[in-house]
C-alpha cells in the first residue's frame, strides 16, 4: 500500500506537509457523504463549531465503511470568519489537479479516538490508499425492492437527479411504504396506487415535505420545514401496476394495524 500523501504528491498535488490537518468527516443530522453526493462537501466542511482549521491545508476524508474513508479533496485555508451564532465559516479553495481523484480514492485508517481533526505528519501517518474506484462515488444504483430504505436527503438526490435505475424501478410498482421520524421513532404508513407509482408519490414528498398528509404537514409547521431531514423512507410491500387500488389500500390498512401507527404514530385514519 502507498501513503495517501505520497500518492497525492505523485499526482502533482502541491501539498504542504509541514502544516496540514486531516479531517475525518462524520455526522448524522446532515451526513458528509450526503453533502458530497449533493456537490456541497466544500460548504459542509467550511462550517465549523470551533476554529478547527488553523493550518495551511486540510485533507478531507469522508467516513465510507468501517476503517475506510473516501477522499474528498485537499483544501487550502484562505481565512476564517466568526458568525453571529458563534460558529466559524472558513474560506477554502481546492488545490488544482484533483478532479480525477476526488470521490475515487479509498483510504484505510483506523480511528483510535473521537478526534476528527488530526495534525498531519511529514511521513503521511496511518493513511493508506487501498483502492481507486473506476468512477467517482455517486448515489448507488437501485438495490432491489426488498432493500429500499432511504433518508430524506438521499431520496432528494435520487429524485432531483432522476437516477434512471431508481426511476425505472419505482415507477413500475404500486405499494405500501413507511416514513419513520428518526428523531422520535413515530411512523407514518402510506401507499401509492393509481398510475403514479411509488416514484411519483415519493416525488411529492420531496416537493412539499408532507405530500398533503395532515399529520406530517402539522409536524413540519410546528418544527420547521428543515425537520423533514429526520424522515426515512422504507418500502414495506410492493405489487405490479396490475394490482387493484382496492388491494393496495387493504394492504395499507393491514400495515397501519400491524405497526399501530393510528394509535402511536402519525396516521390519523
Amino acid at each position: 500500500m502507498i501513503k495517501l500523501t505520497k500518492f497525492l504528491l505523485a499526482c502533482d498535488i502541491p501539498l504542504n506537509l509541514e502544516n496540514y490537518k486531516v479531517h475525518l468527516a462524520t455526522g448524522r443530522e446532515y451526513p458528509p457523504l450526503t453533502a458530497f453526493f449533493e456537490g456541497k462537501f466544500k460548504e459542509w466542511q467550511a462550517d465549523q463549531s470551533r476554529k478547527n482549521f488553523e493550518c495551511d491545508m486540510v485533507i478531507g476524508l469522508i467516513e465510507y465503511e468501517k476503517q475506510q474513508w473516501l477522499f474528498a479533496g485537499v483544501f487550502r485555508i484562505l481565512g476564517c470568519e466568526r458568525q453571529p451564532n458563534g460558529r466559524y465559516t472558513y474560506a477554502t479553495e481546492l488545490l488544482p489537479g484533483q478532479d480525477e481523484l476526488i470521490g475515487r480514492i479509498i483510504v484505510q485508517h483506523k480511528r483510535t479516538g473521537r478526534a476528527s481533526y488530526l495534525w498531519g505528519t511529514e511521513d503521511g501517518g496511518e493513511f493508506d490508499v487501498v483502492a481507486i474506484r473506476e468512477k467517482t462515488l455517486s448515489v448507488k444504483d437501485f438495490p432491489g425492492y426488498h432493500a429500499v430504505t432511504l433518508p430524506y436527503s438521499v431520496l432528494k438526490i435520487i429524485i432531483s437527479q432522476n437516477v434512471p435505475s431508481w426511476r425505472g424501478a419505482l415507477t413500475s410498482i404500486k405499494g405500501v411504504y413507511v416514513i419513520a421520524d428518526t428523531k422520535t421513532g413515530l411512523l407514518y404508513v402510506g401507499s401509492a396506487y393509481g398510475d403514479s407509482g411509488i416514484w411519483q408519490r415519493w416525488s411529492n414528498y420531496i416537493q412539499t415535505g408532507h405530500s398533503d398528509n395532515e399529520a406530517l404537514k402539522a409536524l413540519l409547521e410546528r418544527e420547521g420545514p428543515e425537520y423533514v431531514q429526520n424522515f426515512q423512507f422504507t418500502l414495506l410491500e410492493f405489487a405490479d401496476t396490475y394490482a387493484s387500488d382496492e388491494y393496495i389500500l387493504k394492504r395499507e390498512s393491514h400495515w397501519k394495524q400491524a405497526l399501530q401507527t393510528r394509535a402511536f404514530g402519525n396516521n390519523q385514519n
